[in-house]
Protein backbone atom coordinates (compact mmCIF):
# COMPACT_ATOMS: atom_id res chain seq x y z
CA UNK A 1 0.00 0.00 0.00
CA UNK A 2 1.09 3.66 -0.64
CA UNK A 3 -0.03 6.82 1.07
CA UNK A 4 -3.22 8.63 0.15
CA UNK A 5 -1.01 11.77 -1.45
CA UNK A 6 1.60 9.80 -3.37
CA UNK A 7 -1.75 7.74 -4.67
CA UNK A 8 -3.57 10.76 -6.19
CA UNK A 9 -0.74 12.19 -7.59
CA UNK A 10 0.09 8.80 -9.77
CA UNK A 11 -3.59 8.51 -10.52
CA UNK A 12 -3.92 11.92 -11.96
CA UNK A 13 -0.03 11.38 -14.03
CA UNK A 14 -1.95 8.25 -15.55
CA UNK A 15 -4.50 10.17 -17.46
CA UNK A 16 -3.96 13.27 -20.12
CA UNK A 17 -5.77 16.30 -20.61
CA UNK A 18 -8.34 16.02 -23.48
CA UNK A 19 -8.75 18.04 -26.47
CA UNK A 20 -10.02 21.46 -26.21
CA UNK A 21 -13.91 22.45 -28.13
CA UNK A 22 -15.75 25.48 -28.76
CA UNK A 23 -19.47 25.52 -27.80
CA UNK A 24 -21.97 28.04 -28.06
CA UNK A 25 -22.67 28.92 -24.07
CA UNK A 26 -25.96 26.95 -24.14
CA UNK A 27 -23.69 23.49 -23.90
CA UNK A 28 -21.08 24.96 -21.86
CA UNK A 29 -22.72 24.89 -18.34
CA UNK A 30 -20.34 23.48 -15.98
CA UNK A 31 -17.54 22.48 -18.60
CA UNK A 32 -13.88 24.01 -17.47
CA UNK A 33 -12.54 27.19 -19.73
CA UNK A 34 -9.66 26.12 -21.73
CA UNK A 35 -7.98 29.18 -22.29
CA UNK A 36 -7.48 32.63 -20.36
CA UNK A 37 -10.30 34.98 -21.46
CA UNK A 38 -10.75 38.87 -21.36
CA UNK A 39 -13.49 41.20 -21.92
CA UNK A 40 -13.53 42.82 -25.08
CA UNK A 41 -15.55 45.10 -24.21
CA UNK A 42 -16.44 47.51 -21.11
CA UNK A 43 -19.24 45.92 -18.87
CA UNK A 44 -21.08 48.19 -18.89
CA UNK A 45 -20.09 49.72 -21.83
CA UNK A 46 -21.91 53.43 -21.59
CA UNK A 47 -22.67 55.30 -18.45
CA UNK A 48 -26.10 54.25 -17.81
CA UNK A 49 -29.26 55.09 -15.45
CA UNK A 50 -29.79 52.60 -12.32
CA UNK A 51 -33.30 53.40 -12.04
CA UNK A 52 -36.33 55.42 -12.93
CA UNK A 53 -35.52 59.18 -12.84
CA UNK A 54 -34.33 62.11 -13.74
CA UNK A 55 -30.91 63.07 -15.10
CA UNK A 56 -29.45 65.70 -14.64
CA UNK A 57 -26.78 67.94 -13.35
CA UNK A 58 -25.99 67.49 -9.83
CA UNK A 59 -25.04 71.25 -9.66
CA UNK A 60 -28.48 72.41 -10.68
CA UNK A 61 -30.42 70.68 -7.22
CA UNK A 62 -27.78 72.63 -4.37
CA UNK A 63 -29.96 73.18 -1.58
CA UNK A 64 -32.88 71.62 -2.74
CA UNK A 65 -35.42 70.18 -0.23
CA UNK A 66 -38.99 69.57 0.27
CA UNK A 67 -39.63 73.12 0.77
CA UNK A 68 -37.42 74.07 -1.40
CA UNK A 69 -37.30 72.06 -4.55
CA UNK A 70 -35.43 73.01 -7.55
CA UNK A 71 -37.08 73.49 -10.54
CA UNK A 72 -36.05 71.69 -14.19
CA UNK A 73 -37.19 71.59 -17.24
CA UNK A 74 -37.71 68.18 -18.57
CA UNK A 75 -36.25 68.61 -22.34
CA UNK A 76 -36.15 64.55 -23.55
CA UNK A 77 -38.13 61.36 -22.77
CA UNK A 78 -34.78 58.45 -22.85
CA UNK A 79 -35.76 54.94 -22.71
CA UNK A 80 -33.56 52.00 -22.62
CA UNK A 81 -32.16 50.62 -25.27
CA UNK A 82 -32.27 54.23 -27.29
CA UNK A 83 -30.01 56.80 -27.39
CA UNK A 84 -30.13 60.20 -25.92
CA UNK A 85 -30.47 63.29 -28.61
CA UNK A 86 -29.36 66.27 -27.22
CA UNK A 87 -27.15 67.03 -24.58
CA UNK A 88 -28.44 69.40 -21.46
CA UNK A 89 -27.79 72.72 -20.31
CA UNK A 90 -27.74 74.07 -16.79
CA UNK A 91 -31.52 73.83 -15.26
CA UNK A 92 -32.11 70.67 -17.81
CA UNK A 93 -33.17 67.24 -17.12
CA UNK A 94 -33.98 64.60 -19.20
CA UNK A 95 -36.40 61.68 -17.75
CA UNK A 96 -34.80 58.19 -18.06
CA UNK A 97 -35.82 54.80 -17.56
CA UNK A 98 -33.41 51.94 -15.49
CA UNK A 99 -30.66 50.74 -18.20
CA UNK A 100 -30.76 54.09 -20.59
CA UNK A 101 -27.69 55.90 -21.83
CA UNK A 102 -26.90 59.30 -19.54
CA UNK A 103 -26.93 62.22 -21.83
CA UNK A 104 -24.57 64.58 -22.59
CA UNK A 105 -24.30 67.13 -19.81
CA UNK A 106 -26.00 65.04 -16.80
CA UNK A 107 -23.63 63.45 -14.00
CA UNK A 108 -26.36 61.82 -11.95
CA UNK A 109 -29.66 60.08 -11.88
CA UNK A 110 -32.42 61.58 -9.20
CA UNK A 111 -34.93 58.65 -8.23
CA UNK A 112 -38.28 59.34 -9.39
CA UNK A 113 -39.58 59.44 -5.95
CA UNK A 114 -37.86 62.17 -5.09
CA UNK A 115 -39.24 64.24 -7.63
CA UNK A 116 -43.13 65.57 -8.85
CA UNK A 117 -43.23 66.67 -12.37
CA UNK A 118 -45.30 69.69 -13.23
CA UNK A 119 -45.92 70.12 -16.99
CA UNK A 120 -43.03 70.50 -18.81
CA UNK A 121 -40.52 70.61 -15.73
CA UNK A 122 -39.93 68.51 -12.46
CA UNK A 123 -39.40 69.48 -8.98
CA UNK A 124 -36.57 67.56 -7.19
CA UNK A 125 -36.69 67.90 -3.82
CA UNK A 126 -33.56 66.27 -2.68
CA UNK A 127 -29.70 67.61 -3.40
CA UNK A 128 -28.38 65.14 -5.81
CA UNK A 129 -24.66 64.40 -5.92
CA UNK A 130 -22.30 63.73 -8.82
CA UNK A 131 -22.84 60.02 -9.84
CA UNK A 132 -25.11 58.99 -7.67
CA UNK A 133 -27.75 56.45 -9.60
CA UNK A 134 -25.48 56.12 -12.73
CA UNK A 135 -24.05 52.58 -13.84
CA UNK A 136 -20.23 53.96 -14.66
CA UNK A 137 -18.64 52.97 -17.96
CA UNK A 138 -16.53 49.89 -17.11
CA UNK A 139 -17.15 49.65 -13.58
CA UNK A 140 -17.32 46.35 -13.34
CA UNK A 141 -14.98 45.41 -16.57
CA UNK A 142 -13.19 47.72 -18.92
CA UNK A 143 -12.31 46.64 -22.09
CA UNK A 144 -9.15 44.46 -22.02
CA UNK A 145 -9.44 43.53 -18.39
CA UNK A 146 -8.77 40.17 -17.24
CA UNK A 147 -12.05 37.91 -16.74
CA UNK A 148 -11.33 35.02 -16.12
CA UNK A 149 -9.00 32.53 -16.05
CA UNK A 150 -8.30 29.14 -17.57
CA UNK A 151 -9.82 26.76 -15.16
CA UNK A 152 -12.79 28.70 -14.51
CA UNK A 153 -15.97 26.44 -14.03
CA UNK A 154 -18.84 27.59 -16.44
CA UNK A 155 -21.29 28.46 -13.77
CA UNK A 156 -24.63 30.11 -14.76
CA UNK A 157 -23.49 33.09 -13.21
CA UNK A 158 -20.23 33.27 -15.28
CA UNK A 159 -22.02 32.08 -18.45
CA UNK A 160 -24.22 35.08 -17.41
CA UNK A 161 -20.67 37.07 -17.72
CA UNK A 162 -19.76 35.69 -21.28
CA UNK A 163 -23.12 36.89 -22.32
CA UNK A 164 -23.12 40.15 -21.15
CA UNK A 165 -19.95 40.68 -23.06
CA UNK A 166 -21.63 39.80 -26.09
CA UNK A 167 -19.99 36.20 -26.50
CA UNK A 168 -21.61 33.72 -27.89
CA UNK A 169 -19.51 30.30 -27.44
CA UNK A 170 -16.05 29.50 -25.11
CA UNK A 171 -13.09 27.77 -25.63
CA UNK A 172 -13.67 24.85 -23.08
CA UNK A 173 -12.55 21.54 -22.31
CA UNK A 174 -13.86 18.83 -23.62
CA UNK A 175 -16.01 16.14 -21.82
CA UNK A 176 -14.70 12.74 -20.48
CA UNK A 177 -16.37 9.67 -21.29
CA UNK A 178 -16.91 7.25 -18.41
CA UNK A 179 -17.39 3.13 -18.82
CA UNK A 180 -18.56 1.34 -15.36
CA UNK A 181 -18.06 -2.41 -14.54
CA UNK A 182 -19.04 -3.76 -11.66
CA UNK A 183 -18.16 -7.32 -10.31
CA UNK A 184 -19.46 -9.27 -8.07
CA UNK A 185 -22.34 -12.90 -8.67
CA UNK A 186 -23.90 -11.54 -5.19
CA UNK A 187 -25.25 -8.53 -6.95
CA UNK A 188 -28.92 -7.90 -7.97
CA UNK A 189 -30.33 -4.59 -10.86
CA UNK A 190 -32.22 -2.58 -8.83
CA UNK A 191 -36.08 -3.43 -10.11
CA UNK A 192 -35.68 -7.00 -9.94
CA UNK A 193 -36.14 -10.11 -7.57
CA UNK A 194 -33.44 -10.58 -5.18
CA UNK A 195 -33.26 -13.38 -2.64
CA UNK A 196 -31.92 -13.24 0.93
CA UNK A 197 -28.62 -13.51 0.03
CA UNK A 198 -28.45 -11.30 -2.37
CA UNK A 199 -27.45 -7.53 -2.55
CA UNK A 200 -28.68 -5.03 -5.32
CA UNK A 201 -26.21 -3.21 -7.07
CA UNK A 202 -26.50 0.69 -5.56
CA UNK A 203 -22.52 0.63 -7.22
CA UNK A 204 -23.34 1.22 -11.05
CA UNK A 205 -25.89 4.51 -10.29
CA UNK A 206 -23.43 5.59 -7.50
CA UNK A 207 -20.63 5.73 -9.58
CA UNK A 208 -22.32 7.08 -12.70
CA UNK A 209 -23.53 9.57 -10.53
CA UNK A 210 -20.42 10.70 -9.03
CA UNK A 211 -18.62 10.30 -12.38
CA UNK A 212 -21.53 12.86 -14.19
CA UNK A 213 -21.22 15.50 -10.67
CA UNK A 214 -17.62 14.98 -11.78
CA UNK A 215 -18.03 16.40 -15.25
CA UNK A 216 -18.13 12.95 -17.35
CA UNK A 217 -20.13 11.40 -19.90
CA UNK A 218 -21.21 7.93 -19.01
CA UNK A 219 -21.18 5.74 -21.80
CA UNK A 220 -21.41 2.30 -20.84
CA UNK A 221 -22.89 0.45 -17.09
CA UNK A 222 -21.57 -3.09 -17.62
CA UNK A 223 -21.87 -5.84 -14.74
CA UNK A 224 -20.18 -9.64 -15.05
CA UNK A 225 -20.18 -12.28 -13.74
CA UNK A 226 -17.08 -13.58 -11.16
CA UNK A 227 -15.15 -15.66 -13.48
CA UNK A 228 -12.17 -14.62 -15.39
CA UNK A 229 -12.98 -14.97 -18.66
CA UNK A 230 -16.04 -12.61 -18.27
CA UNK A 231 -14.28 -10.27 -16.72
CA UNK A 232 -11.88 -10.18 -19.43
CA UNK A 233 -14.26 -10.08 -21.98
CA UNK A 234 -15.55 -6.79 -20.30
CA UNK A 235 -12.81 -5.29 -19.94
CA UNK A 236 -11.58 -5.95 -23.48
CA UNK A 237 -14.68 -4.60 -24.37
CA UNK A 238 -14.31 -1.46 -22.95
CA UNK A 239 -11.15 -0.98 -22.55
CA UNK A 240 -10.62 1.50 -25.85
CA UNK A 241 -14.47 3.09 -25.87
CA UNK A 242 -13.73 5.73 -22.85
CA UNK A 243 -11.31 8.14 -21.54
CA UNK A 244 -11.66 6.24 -18.14
CA UNK A 245 -12.83 2.52 -17.03
CA UNK A 246 -13.62 2.52 -13.76
CA UNK A 247 -14.26 -0.80 -12.15
CA UNK A 248 -15.79 -1.64 -8.76
CA UNK A 249 -16.04 -4.99 -7.07
CA UNK A 250 -13.10 -8.30 -6.74
CA UNK A 251 -10.07 -5.89 -6.19
CA UNK A 252 -9.33 -7.37 -2.83
CA UNK A 253 -7.73 -10.64 -2.20
CA UNK A 254 -10.64 -13.50 -1.88
CA UNK A 255 -10.70 -16.07 -4.50
CA UNK A 256 -13.47 -14.13 -6.46
CA UNK A 257 -11.31 -10.77 -6.19
CA UNK A 258 -10.50 -11.25 -10.11
CA UNK A 259 -9.85 -7.60 -11.73
CA UNK A 260 -6.52 -7.61 -11.21
CA UNK A 261 -5.71 -10.37 -11.59
CA UNK A 262 -7.80 -10.35 -15.36
CA UNK A 263 -5.98 -6.96 -16.18
CA UNK A 264 -2.42 -8.45 -15.35
CA UNK A 265 -3.16 -11.12 -17.85
CA UNK A 266 -4.18 -8.61 -20.67
CA UNK A 267 -1.08 -6.66 -19.97
CA UNK A 268 -1.83 -3.86 -17.99
CA UNK A 269 0.79 -1.75 -15.89
CA UNK A 270 -0.02 -1.57 -12.57
CA UNK A 271 0.80 2.16 -11.43
CA UNK A 272 -0.14 1.31 -7.78
CA UNK A 273 -2.38 -1.76 -6.09
CA UNK A 274 -3.58 -0.76 -2.72
CA UNK A 275 -3.65 2.93 -0.80
CA UNK A 276 -3.06 3.20 2.83
CA UNK A 277 -6.69 4.87 3.60
CA UNK A 278 -10.12 3.07 5.42
CA UNK A 279 -12.91 2.71 3.78
CA UNK A 280 -11.13 1.66 0.28
CA UNK A 281 -7.86 0.36 0.93
CA UNK A 282 -8.21 -2.05 -2.18
CA UNK A 283 -8.61 1.04 -5.12
CA UNK A 284 -5.92 0.88 -7.70
CA UNK A 285 -4.65 2.09 -11.05
CA UNK A 286 -3.80 0.23 -14.02
CA UNK A 287 -3.00 1.48 -17.76
CA UNK A 288 -4.15 -1.08 -20.32
CA UNK A 289 -3.18 -0.18 -24.29
CA UNK A 290 -2.36 3.65 -22.74
CA UNK A 291 -6.45 3.25 -21.44
CA UNK A 292 -5.99 4.36 -17.61
CA UNK A 293 -8.49 2.30 -15.35
CA UNK A 294 -9.24 3.02 -11.72
CA UNK A 295 -9.84 -0.01 -9.69
CA UNK A 296 -12.75 0.55 -7.03
CA UNK A 297 -13.55 -1.72 -3.78
CA UNK A 298 -16.98 -3.29 -3.78
CA UNK A 299 -18.31 -1.96 -0.72
CA UNK A 300 -20.11 1.17 -1.66
CA UNK A 301 -18.95 3.06 1.26
CA UNK A 302 -15.59 2.24 0.30
CA UNK A 303 -16.60 2.90 -3.49
CA UNK A 304 -17.81 6.28 -2.82
CA UNK A 305 -14.24 7.15 -0.91
CA UNK A 306 -12.48 5.47 -3.84
CA UNK A 307 -13.75 7.58 -6.66
CA UNK A 308 -13.53 10.71 -4.19
CA UNK A 309 -10.18 10.22 -3.72
CA UNK A 310 -8.39 9.03 -6.86
CA UNK A 311 -11.47 8.79 -9.81
CA UNK A 312 -12.62 12.27 -9.39
CA UNK A 313 -9.33 13.85 -9.97
CA UNK A 314 -8.37 11.51 -13.23
CA UNK A 315 -11.57 12.98 -14.15
CA UNK A 316 -11.31 16.82 -13.38
CA UNK A 317 -7.46 16.38 -14.81
CA UNK A 318 -8.97 15.06 -18.37
CA UNK A 319 -10.69 18.52 -17.99
CA UNK A 320 -7.65 20.39 -17.69
CA UNK A 321 -8.35 20.95 -13.89
CA UNK A 322 -6.69 20.14 -10.64
CA UNK A 323 -9.17 20.75 -7.90
CA UNK A 324 -8.38 22.06 -4.68
CA UNK A 325 -10.83 22.09 -2.27
CA UNK A 326 -11.21 24.09 1.16
CA UNK A 327 -9.37 22.34 4.57
CA UNK A 328 -10.77 23.35 8.06
CA UNK A 329 -9.43 22.91 11.30
CA UNK A 330 -12.45 21.29 13.10
CA UNK A 331 -12.62 19.82 16.62
CA UNK A 332 -14.22 16.14 17.08
CA UNK A 333 -17.84 15.65 18.54
CA UNK A 334 -17.04 12.16 19.23
CA UNK A 335 -13.76 9.92 20.42
CA UNK A 336 -12.62 7.77 17.35
CA UNK A 337 -10.78 4.91 17.50
CA UNK A 338 -8.46 3.58 13.97
CA UNK A 339 -5.86 1.66 12.64
CA UNK A 340 -2.84 3.04 13.27
CA UNK A 341 -0.75 3.11 10.32
CA UNK A 342 -3.68 4.58 7.91
CA UNK A 343 -5.63 7.44 7.16
CA UNK A 344 -9.55 7.83 7.75
CA UNK A 345 -11.73 9.53 5.55
CA UNK A 346 -15.36 9.91 7.61
CA UNK A 347 -18.17 11.71 6.37
CA UNK A 348 -19.32 14.26 8.61
CA UNK A 349 -21.87 17.12 8.90
CA UNK A 350 -20.00 20.96 10.09
CA UNK A 351 -21.47 22.37 12.99
CA UNK A 352 -20.47 25.04 15.86
CA UNK A 353 -20.09 24.31 19.24
CA UNK A 354 -21.34 26.47 21.60
CA UNK A 355 -18.66 29.26 21.39
CA UNK A 356 -18.82 29.10 17.84
CA UNK A 357 -15.96 26.84 16.87
CA UNK A 358 -16.16 24.38 13.81
CA UNK A 359 -16.86 21.03 15.18
CA UNK A 360 -17.39 17.74 13.22
CA UNK A 361 -20.39 15.55 13.91
CA UNK A 362 -19.53 12.06 12.73
CA UNK A 363 -22.22 9.20 11.84
CA UNK A 364 -21.60 5.90 12.30
CA UNK A 365 -19.30 4.75 9.67
CA UNK A 366 -19.32 1.92 7.79
CA UNK A 367 -17.18 0.31 4.46
CA UNK A 368 -20.55 -1.01 2.92
CA UNK A 369 -22.82 1.83 3.89
CA UNK A 370 -23.76 4.99 1.69
CA UNK A 371 -26.32 6.85 4.01
CA UNK A 372 -23.79 8.50 6.55
CA UNK A 373 -23.11 10.09 3.02
CA UNK A 374 -26.04 11.64 3.25
CA UNK A 375 -26.05 15.44 3.22
CA UNK A 376 -22.34 15.32 4.54
CA UNK A 377 -20.18 18.42 4.39
CA UNK A 378 -16.98 16.54 4.01
CA UNK A 379 -14.40 14.28 4.97
CA UNK A 380 -13.04 13.88 8.59
CA UNK A 381 -9.33 12.90 8.15
CA UNK A 382 -7.88 11.21 10.39
CA UNK A 383 -3.84 10.93 9.80
CA UNK A 384 -1.76 7.60 10.33
CA UNK A 385 0.80 7.36 13.11
CA UNK A 386 -1.62 6.97 15.98
CA UNK A 387 -4.85 5.27 16.66
CA UNK A 388 -7.03 7.04 19.37
CA UNK A 389 -8.71 10.65 18.89
CA UNK A 390 -10.40 11.95 21.32
CA UNK A 391 -13.68 14.20 21.89
CA UNK A 392 -12.80 18.18 21.36
CA UNK A 393 -9.42 17.05 19.74
CA UNK A 394 -8.31 18.89 16.51
CA UNK A 395 -7.99 17.86 12.96
CA UNK A 396 -8.89 18.23 9.58
CA UNK A 397 -11.71 18.01 7.10
CA UNK A 398 -11.63 18.21 4.04
CA UNK A 399 -15.03 20.18 2.61
CA UNK A 400 -16.96 19.25 -0.49
CA UNK A 401 -18.25 23.04 -1.38
CA UNK A 402 -15.76 25.82 -1.97
CA UNK A 403 -13.30 24.03 -3.81
CA UNK A 404 -11.09 26.08 -6.80
CA UNK A 405 -9.53 24.54 -10.18
CA UNK A 406 -6.03 25.44 -11.66
CA UNK A 407 -5.06 24.20 -14.57
CA UNK A 408 -3.63 20.83 -15.50
CA UNK A 409 -0.21 20.32 -15.87
CA UNK A 410 -0.55 18.82 -18.77
CA UNK A 411 0.35 19.80 -22.31
CA UNK A 412 -2.73 22.20 -23.78
CA UNK A 413 -5.20 19.86 -26.49
CA UNK A 414 -5.93 21.36 -29.62
CA UNK A 415 -9.52 23.00 -30.65
CA UNK A 416 -11.69 20.70 -32.19
CA UNK A 417 -14.80 21.08 -33.80
CA UNK A 418 -18.11 20.40 -31.93
CA UNK A 419 -18.11 16.88 -32.70
CA UNK A 420 -15.01 16.26 -30.50
CA UNK A 421 -17.45 17.32 -27.29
Amino acid sequence: MIPLDQAKAFAVDSIEVGTSVQLPLSEAHARFLAEPLRAPRSLPNFDNSAMDGYALRSADTAGANRDRPARIQVVEIIYAGARPQRALGQAQAARIFTGAPLPQGADCVVRQEATRAENDRVLVFVEARPHSNVRRKGEELAQGDAVFAAGQRLDASALGVLASLGLESAAVWSQPTVAILTLGDELVAPGNAAQEHQTYNSNAALLAALSMEAGAQVTTLEHAADRESAVRRAIERLISSCDLLITSGGASVGDKDLIKQALRSLGAATIFDGVAIKPGKPAGVSVLGGHPVAILPGNPGAAAVAFDQLARPMLLKRQGVIEARQRLAVRLGSPQHKQGGLTYLLSAKLERDEAGKPTARIRPQGSGQLLQNVGADGWVLLPPGRADFAVGEETTMELFRGASFSPARSSVGRVTSRAGA
